[in-house]
């Protein structure tokens, strides 16, 4: 198949790309940055350079395709001037004009856990208003793909481990906490494009579910932190400390309540109700490896 991938070698694009092109199909990833074609080139794939905010060069790149991998790439949450869910409905926007233009019949969307709710899920809420759009196309077959946790996120703590010794959050401590590696993203999302479908369909992907403190305890072995705790913090405090780090308030407070979804249940319902019956390969203590490595750095 000749299919589109979006993200340019992101965490998830990186390998996603690379199983594609293992797998025998003709691969083309978008990037907004010319200096990342000499390595899409070399894994085997094709590059698109341009911006997924020029619906033509999308359309265009879109033309002739089989399956179209469509993420909205990671923003700046420290840019005060950025308004998120503009940001993300415009991309969101684009995807649906360039697959209606360019006739591709197939796409997966990136989306996340929550996206099911239209309201009190704080940032994710611009996940849903994107597969709402894409729930609206006519003869078009999507996978909405929603990851739970990215361990990667958990990279966010270093500096909070190092200066206090704990992870703090507004959820967390006791609760389980459903983790995905982009690895195992992929690998799903590489299922979903080589089996048929038609119509629309919702596919949760994790790797491993663990209560806050389990997910401190692996880490705290890997950093030599055996007694490393994860405590529950308020609302207040939480978005306090993202305003402190330069954070978007707007964008932290919907961290906030994002967060507090989660502790509440309310954001995690519908996965626990709809949870993958395989768990992904990679396993947080694979990760904590890593982590261990930009610690000790």
């Amino acid at each position: 198949m000749k299919i589109i991938v979006t993200g340019s070698l992101g965490h998830i694009s990186k390998p996603l790309t690379e199983e594609l092109v293992q797998k025998g199909h003709a691969v083309t990833v978008i990037s907004s940055n010319p200096e990342k074609q000499k390595d899409i080139e070399a894994l085997g794939a094709t590059a698109a350079i341009g911006s997924l905010e020029d619906l033509n060069f999308l359309i265009a790149t879109f033309t002739g395709a089989d399956a179209v991998y469509c993420m909205v790439p990671p923003a700046n949450y420290f840019d005060h001037n950025l308004d998120l869910t503009a940001y993300c409905h415009n991309i969101g926007n684009n995807y649906v004009q360039a697959i209606e233009a360019s006739g591709v019949k197939r796409a997966i969307h990136l989306s996340s856990i929550g996206a099911h709710l239209d309201k009190d899920s704080g940032i994710i809420l611009a996940h849903h208003d994107v597969e709402v759009m894409l729930n609206n196309l006519t003869d078009v077959a999507v996978t909405f793909m929603r990851p739970v946790a990215f361990m990667y996120n958990l990279y966010g703590y270093l500096g909070m481990i190092k200066s206090q010794g704990v992870i703090a959050a507004n959820y967390g401590a006791e609760e389980i906490i459903p983790w995905v590696s982009p690895i195992d993203i992929a690998a799903a999302i590489v299922e979903e494009l080589e089996t048929p479908l038609i119509g629309k369909k919702v596919r949760y992907v994790a790797s491993e579910e663990l209560t806050g403190n389990q997910t401190a305890s692996i880490l705290g072995t890997a950093i030599d932190k055996p007694n490393l705790k994860w405590i529950l913090v308020s609302n207040q405090q939480m978005q306090s400390g993202l305003e402190t780090a330069g954070m978007n308030p707007q964008i932290a407070a919907g961290l906030v309540e994002m967060y507090a979804s989660l502790h509440t249940g309310v954001l995690s319902e519908d996965y626990f109700s709809n949870r993958p019956e395989v768990m992904g390969k990679v396993k947080l203590s694979d990760f904590a490896k890593e982590f261990a490595v930009a610690f000790n750095q």
